[in-house]
């Protein structure tokens, strides 16, 4: 295994978000681009490779091919079709888990052995079903989860409490969907309890379930405005690589297993505080929830089993 190489599957906006994220960042020695889509991939490699005079490291950058898997460290997956207008969610996950069933088996075949990050939506699913069809521990295969509705809501918070939000300690759990919650009494501005600062500066705590609802919201209005939305996860997909490769035992809530009861759940991928390194997930961190949170969680993980149960487990084994 080379470390410090990274293949990227899927050069659409966030996976190019990423990488040119990753070229400004450094900590990445060699980037490899695989799309479908030759020629753009091509491009892609000849445009960020432009940029290396003025990045912080040297990195190898070439359009290459699954073959490129075999000594890889980390291979993200980014690739897949946006929801089209009128399709349901259930249409939009069948056609990605073809896709993803594909990916993983060339990815496979070259003799992987490393950790699998999957951002393609919806992302709990399809890192589900990359789990499944790689044959990889679990602990190896992680989804971008609620990251970046992590990140959305520690910005709003910021700016909310007027406070840096590197010091808002809040996280959003569950599906990255619209079933997402946040679990408020673990949400902590600096040492002190959220809640507790609200009510310190005559803040109506009915205003967190606004900031909750304006990260729900946030996707579709950025989705509205501009068609589609790629700086805030790719940015946050850069993250999650450089945890894995710098080994930083970082806390982030990722797409990840639960089995044996964690959660009150069992086999099925979804968003949870994990500790995160060059293993991949090291653990989960488990929070106490409210019995309304617990029913959140509950419902999130319904709703992707449903799914599964409907037609995805098929696709997996067909």
């Amino acid at each position: 295994m080379k470390k410090g190489k990274v293949v990227l599957v899927g050069t659409g906006f966030v996976g190019m978000s990423m990488a040119y994220s990753m070229l400004n960042r450094g900590g990445v020695n060699e980037l490899v681009l695989i799309d479908i889509d030759k020629e753009k991939t091509i491009g892609e490699q000849m445009d960020l490779s432009h940029g290396l005079p003025f990045a912080p490291q040297k990195m190898v950058i070439k359009a290459g091919d699954y073959d490129e898997c075999k000594d890889a460290q980390v291979v993200v997956i980014t690739a897949g079709i946006a929801q089209k207008p009128g399709q349901t969610r259930l249409e939009l996950a069948e056609t990605n888990t073809k896709i993803m069933k594909s990916i993983t088996e060339n990815i496979m075949a070259s003799g992987f052995d490393g950790i699998i990050i999957v951002a393609s939506n919806p992302v709990d699913l399809m890192t589900y079903v990359v789990a499944k069809v790689s044959g990889l521990p679990k602990n190896r295969v992680l989804g971008s989860g609620t990251v970046l509705d992590t990140a959305r809501l520690r910005y709003i918070i910021s700016g909310y409490l007027k406070v840096s939000s590197k010091n808002i300690h809040a996280y959003i759990m569950g599906e990255h969907g619209d079933s997402s919650f946040v679990p408020w009494e673990h949400a902590y501005v600096g040492c002190k309890k959220i809640k507790d600062v609200m009510k310190d500066n005559n803040y109506p705590i009915k205003n967190l379930e606004k900031i909750h609802q304006d990260v729900v919201n946030a996707a579709y209005e950025i989705i509205d405005k501009k068609k589609a939305t790629y700086y805030g996860i790719g940015m946050a997909l850069s993250k999650l690589v450089k945890a894995v490769l710098d080994n930083e035992n970082c806390i982030l809530t990722v797409s990840t297993y639960l089995k044996d009861g964690e959660y009150g759940q069992d086999d099925i991928y979804i968003g949870v505080p994990a500790i995160i390194n060059s293993k991949g997930v090291r653990e989960l961190v488990k929070l106490e929830l409210s019995q309304e949170e617990q029913s959140k969680l509950d419902n999130s993980c319904k709703i992707i089993k449903h799914m599964r149960e409907k037609s995805i487990d098929n696709i997996i084994e067909g």
